[in-house]
């Protein structure tokens, strides 16, 4: 457990010492982006652009690795497509899942691979997302389709796809 609190201390130190201070590159120029994501987790997002090409980006909300559920991902956006409109991005991220959760335990009876609910316990996994977003021309808007494995750590080790859908609205 030791492990994992300085695990994440120190990705959140290397976050915070690679924010650049630039213009930021989201919709209208605009820096800060809210909105609602669909998939893993479902609740709310936030999206901060911290430069022409990376962003720092939360989301919370209700997950099967534990409700509610935090993110912190950094993404590196670039432009696969030539496009002012579409975009790539990818990037590492941590979750953190609070309460009731499910985690696949390397646990066999038999044959069969048991699926486990773990209650009350907190767990944390490491994620790396690769997503495309479409920011249409002169508009506050942001939309985003974001998949990725996420390899839960502790209470217990264990594997997971994320799949998510969204949109962020840039007031």
């Amino acid at each position: 457990m030791k492990h994992l609190i300085v695990l994440s201390a120190l990705m959140c130190a290397i976050v915070f010492t690679t924010i650049a201070p630039a213009r930021a590159q989201g919709p209208l120029g605009r820096e800060l982006g809210l909105g609602i994501s669909i998939g893993n987790p479902l609740g709310a997002t936030l999206k901060y652009w911290n430069s022409s090409s990376t962003a720092l980006v939360g989301s919370i909300g209700a997950d099967y690795f534990g409700s509610p559920r935090l993110n912190l991902d950094y993404h590196f956006h670039f432009n696969a497509f030539n496009s002012s409109v579409v975009k790539m991005y990818a990037g590492p991220g941590l979750a953190v899942g609070f309460g009731s959760g499910r985690s696949y335990l390397w646990y066999k009876k038999g044959k069969d691979y048991y699926f486990i609910r773990d209650e009350g316990e907190t767990g944390f996994g490491a994620r790396v997302l690769f997503g495309l977003n479409v920011i249409p021309r002169n508009s506050p808007i942001e939309m985003y389709f974001e998949l990725g494995p996420l390899i839960g750590i502790a209470p217990a080790f264990g594997a997971s796809f994320d799949v998510a859908v969204g949109i962020r609205f840039y007031p």
